[in-house]
């Protein structure tokens, strides 16, 4: 090989590696992996790094996102009408982490929520069939996977029924997550019928160039008539999940809500819309919810590359460092950053009964395998880990003590943290958390416990390979 090849190779992985030390600012491990990547692996590091080394969302977007942020995203918008909506008796720990949520995308929060958990996949999709049904005036459904399976059929039966009587219905899923969805002919029934579907985050070569290829729109969101709405880690799919069924059932919980909140999870579907089609959707954001004085105290959080996502996982943190009794997280993919996982650790340490409960298989190797080489450290502390046998245990949850309830479309990893579109919603009741509690005693139920002294017993070479993986948890 020539030398002034290999000393232009050099070069180029010399200022590629300061452009990480740039792009990564206050994230030591990211840049230490991203540098080590480039450097060991000269073509396909530099190739890697090129394609999804940084958060490139697109200058289009990103100047459709402002644009409809400047028309959605303000006080106007976000207060209600109903003076009572906007009042809230939360305690100390709780209205600090509020705060935290705010930042992350401004949604304030509300009071008089009704809100019910489902943890059954197909009860979640028979549920959401029955309330496209009963809708009158529009259906906003926001999917990262749509499978073309019983779930897919009932609801696409439930959109049809729904335009043939009047009912305005916006479908809007993932370009990727749904790929097979929108070149089938399942997508043109719909749309000759009146059905406006639309995919989100389209993928092509020539957008591989100016924007990341897997920044994906991860969330899962259902609105009814901007009075009801749905939120949590179901996609359109059933519980076999056809494309990955030796991991099957996929074990999902979504929330359905009623109530003040709902106008914020609308917010996120139109700034979502928008980024693909230019429609007004002013009208539906002007409905407003009812007040409901059974309810919950509530708050939206979406979050994306286009939000300080950084705040995040920072919110995680601080939910975590409040706590005082319990500690409970659910989640399919758990490759947490470096002080999230010390968060974990020091909370077990100092008396608090933490639990993580993650599927025993997994559906992606080298996250079970990068997950896995963090156990050593949270099972010496004490933390509690189930691996959950009942299939893929899809859900996403975390409880806080009584403080706080987390339902989300978001893995604890970062590439939920730092890439996709999420969606999610904190409440702030004691209530819920004893719902919450008794579905995450469920998964718990049917799940094994690691044992730490014979998890330190694993053979050297599935250590090694564990070890290996772990290097790579920041580029995950």
């Amino acid at each position: 090989m020539h030398p002034a090849f290999v000393l232009g190779i050099f070069l180029l992985q010399v200022a590629v590696a300061c452009r990480v030390l740039i792009h990564t600012a206050g994230r030591p491990a990211v840049a230490l992996a991203w540098i080590v990547t480039v450097m060991a692996v000269p073509g396909l590091g530099l190739l890697a790094y090129l394609l999804v080394g940084e958060s490139k969302f697109g200058l289009r977007r990103a100047r459709r996102h402002a644009a409809i942020l400047q028309e959605v995203d303000v006080p106007a918008v976000h207060t209600q009408r109903d003076a009572r909506a906007m009042q809230h008796d939360l305690t100390a720990e709780q209205q600090q982490l509020s705060m935290m949520a705010g930042s992350v995308s401004h949604s304030p929060v509300l009071s008089g929520n009704r809100v019910a958990l489902s943890g059954d996949s197909a009860d979640n999709i028979a549920r959401m069939v029955q309330d496209i049904d009963a809708a009158t005036q529009h259906v906003h459904l926001l999917t990262y996977i749509y499978l073309l399976d019983g779930a897919g059929h009932a609801i696409a039966e439930a959109l049809l029924r729904a335009v043939a009587r009047g009912v305005q219905a916006r479908l809007l899923v993932d370009d990727l997550g749904s790929r097979s969805f929108l070149r089938s002919d399942l997508r043109r029934t719909l749309e000759s019928a009146g059905v406006q579907v639309c995919g989100a985050l389209p993928t092509s070569l020539v957008r591989m160039m100016i924007a990341r290829l897997d920044i994906r729109n991860h969330r899962k969101l259902l609105v009814l008539d901007g009075r009801v709405a749905w939120v949590g880690s179901q996609n359109v799919a059933e519980a076999s999940f056809a494309p990955k069924a030796r991991y099957a059932p996929w074990v999902d919980c979504m929330l359905r809500v009623e109530g003040p909140l709902v106008r914020e999870l609308q917010i996120v579907f139109v700034e979502d819309w928008f980024m693909e089609r230019d429609e007004d959707l002013d009208a539906q954001l002007a409905i407003e919810p009812p007040f409901h004085t059974d309810g919950v105290t509530a708050q939206a959080v979406a979050t994306g590359p286009n939000f300080r996502n950084e705040h995040m996982t920072l919110l995680m943190q601080a939910a975590v460092q409040v706590a005082r009794k319990e500690i409970t997280l659910t989640t399919p993919y758990f490759v947490p950053d470096l002080p999230m996982h010390a968060a974990l650790a020091v909370a077990a340490r100092r008396g608090v009964r933490v639990r993580l409960v993650v599927p025993r298989r997994n559906d992606s190797w080298l996250v079970q395998r990068a997950s896995r080489g963090l156990y050593d450290l949270l099972l010496e502390a004490g933390v509690e880990i189930h691996e959950f046998t009942g299939g893929l245990l899809h859900a996403k949850t975390v409880l806080v003590d009584d403080l706080v309830s987390v339902i989300t479309s978001a893995n604890l990893d970062r590439r939920s943290f730092e890439l996709n579109f999420e969606m999610g919603v904190l409440l702030y009741d004691a209530g819920f958390a004893d719902t919450l509690r008794e579905l995450q005693a469920r998964y718990i139920a049917q799940s094994t416990r690691v044992d730490l002294q014979a998890w330190r017993q694993r053979p050297p070479g599935i250590r090694l390979l564990e070890g290996a993986a772990g290097l790579l948890s920041p580029l995950l």
